[in-house]
């Protein structure tokens, strides 16, 4: 059995189960800026219109009109948005002429898109932020 301690975090003591995990975790925990961006990219992914854009992309490269044609939203949108997931390294473009190609941009992101779909597919989500009317 393992033993608890007790550890001093700011003037409050925390009590820990198991410490030696603790430690492990604690070891292979990334660095904060890297939370930071992993959280930002989660933001991102969090807004079902840029969501929507992304699961276009799963298929292949796009340009923004046909972007914009899939998801209902403007041109100006869907340019904003692809700018905000570009800047995060979500998906790459390619210029041709005044056309502006957009892609996944590695599969990373590939493979968390497809995760998350097939785990929304075969899961019955309960909302409790959603009431049932």
């Amino acid at each position: 059995m393992k033993s608890s301690a007790d550890v001093q975090l700011d003037d409050c003591r925390v009590r820990l189960v198991d410490p030696e995990r603790v430690a492990s975790v604690n070891a292979r925990m990334p660095g904060e800026d890297d939370i930071v961006d992993t959280a930002d990219v989660f933001g991102l992914l969090g807004d079902p219109r840029r969501l929507k854009l992304l699961v276009a992309l799963l298929d292949g490269e796009l340009c923004v009109c046909d972007l914009a044609a899939i998801t209902g939203l403007s041109e100006s949108a869907t340019s904003h948005a692809l700018r905000l997931l570009r800047a995060h390294r979500v998906v790459a473009v390619r210029r041709d002429g005044r056309n502006a190609f957009y892609r996944l941009d590695d599969a990373h992101v590939r493979m968390l898109l497809d995760l998350a779909v097939a785990h929304t597919e075969h899961t019955d989500a309960i909302h409790p932020e959603r009431s049932e009317s």
